[in-house]
C-alpha cells in the first residue's frame, strides 16, 4: 500500500515538474510581431504563392552524396532565405545582393551536376527548375507592383 502511494506521489510530482517546463513553449514569439502581416501590406496573392513555394522548396531540398554539391546547395538555400527576407522587409539593396549570390550558386551547381548519378541529377534539376521559375515569377510580380505604384503616384 505504501509503495502504491509512493509511486502515485512520484508520478504526480513528475507531472507537476513537466508542466512547469512546458510553459516555455507557450511564450509569445516576438519575431512574428516585428513584421506586418501580408494582408496589412497589401501583398498580392501571387507574391505570397511564389514566396511560399520557394520557402517550401528550400526546406525540403534533398542532400546528395557529393559534398561540393551539398555545400553549394547550402549556400543557395541561405541566399534564397535572405532574398525572401529582403523582399518581406522591402530591403532593395539586400534583395539585389542575395539575388546575385543565388544566381552565382545556381551556376556553380549547374557545373557540378555532371558529377552526380543520373537519378540525383534529375532530382536536383527538378528542384532548381522550380526554384528558378518561382524566383523569376516573383521578380515579375515585384516589377509589376513597383510599376503600378509609380504610375498611380
Amino acid at each position: 500500500m505504501i509503495r502504491g502511494i509512493g509511486f502515485l506521489l512520484l508520478i504526480f510530482s513528475l507531472g507537476l515538474s513537466s508542466c512547469s517546463t512546458e510553459t516555455g513553449f507557450y511564450a509569445e514569439n516576438t519575431f512574428s510581431s516585428d513584421l506586418p502581416l501580408a494582408t496589412e501590406r497589401n501583398v498580392s496573392p501571387e507574391r505570397i504563392t511564389y514566396s511560399s513555394t520557394i520557402s517550401n522548396l528550400v526546406s525540403t531540398f534533398p542532400k546528395f552524396k557529393n559534398v561540393a554539391v551539398n555545400n553549394q546547395v547550402r549556400e543557395l538555400k541561405q541566399n534564397l532565405t535572405n532574398y525572401l527576407y529582403a523582399i518581406q522587409t522591402s530591403n532593395a539593396k539586400e534583395k539585389k545582393k542575395s539575388l546575385k549570390s543565388f544566381e552565382d550558386n545556381y551556376k556553380s551547381i549547374q557545373k557540378l551536376r555532371k558529377h552526380l548519378k543520373s537519378d540525383d541529377d534529375q532530382v536536383l534539376n527538378r528542384y532548381l527548375v522550380k526554384i528558378k521559375t518561382n524566383v523569376s515569377l516573383l521578380e515579375a510580380v515585384e516589377k509589376s507592383e513597383s510599376q503600378t505604384t509609380i504610375s498611380s503616384n
